[in-house]
């Protein structure tokens, strides 16, 4: 709705792949929303999305961007890392041979936003200061609405080529190239070539509810 200051764009969710083995993270949000005997008119007031918006996320016929998740997950009470993972209500999740190892099987994935970014997140525990994961943007994708915050951020491209924004310094990056900045400072990650490129994405987190 115009001037409520609700987030209310939706992006339409096409049939096919990259959605294919992703995390459901609309029915997440509805059960996190239930269990907490809310409505969605009662989220969206205080989440600031919209109602229509939460109810798209939860029928799974939109990709919200992190932006919107984070404000969502606030509203909730709940860790980002709890929506994006499927399993991350064990504390911790252990692998059936180690606690420190997520298995490439178990591997939670996503896709969020207008560029349809696939996120596959790769921190076996929810509980450490570290995260990271593998982000695949197809020709033309744009990161959209990055957090930011205390900590570090930093990344390996390993397939493809990326253009990394920090601030006003634009670096055009290609496959082997590395990277690192404050997570404080506005950052962007596209892809302005006409292949997908893949970049391994890491988090020194400060905020506990990242």
């Amino acid at each position: 709705m115009k001037g409520s200051g609700m987030l209310d764009a939706t992006q339409p969710v096409p049939p096919g792949s990259p959605d294919a083995g992703s995390v459901d993270v609309g029915a997440r949000l509805k059960r996190f929303r239930t269990e907490r005997k809310l409505t969605i008119t009662q989220l969206a007031d205080r989440s600031g999305v919209s109602s229509g918006m939460i109810s798209q996320i939860e029928r799974g016929t939109t990709n919200p961007s992190i932006k919107i998740l984070q404000r969502l997950r606030s509203a909730l009470g709940v860790n980002l890392w709890d929506v994006l993972d499927e399993n991350a209500s064990a504390e911790p999740r252990p692998s059936p041979s180690s606690a420190h190892v997520l298995r490439r099987a178990n591997r939670p994935r996503i896709v969020v936003g207008e560029s349809r970014l696939v996120k596959e997140l790769l921190s076996p525990r929810k509980d450490r200061n570290l995260r990271f994961m593998i982000i695949t943007l197809p020709a033309g994708g744009v990161s959209e609405d990055v957090i930011v915050g205390e900590g570090e951020k930093g990344g390996l491209v390993t397939d493809g080529r990326v253009r990394l924004t920090v601030g006003q310094e634009v670096s055009d990056l290609d496959e082997g190239d590395s990277f690192q900045f404050p997570s404080s400072l506005p950052h962007a990650l596209s892809n302005p070539h006409a292949e997908p490129a893949k970049v391994v994405w890491i988090m020194s987190v400060l905020d506990s509810h990242i």
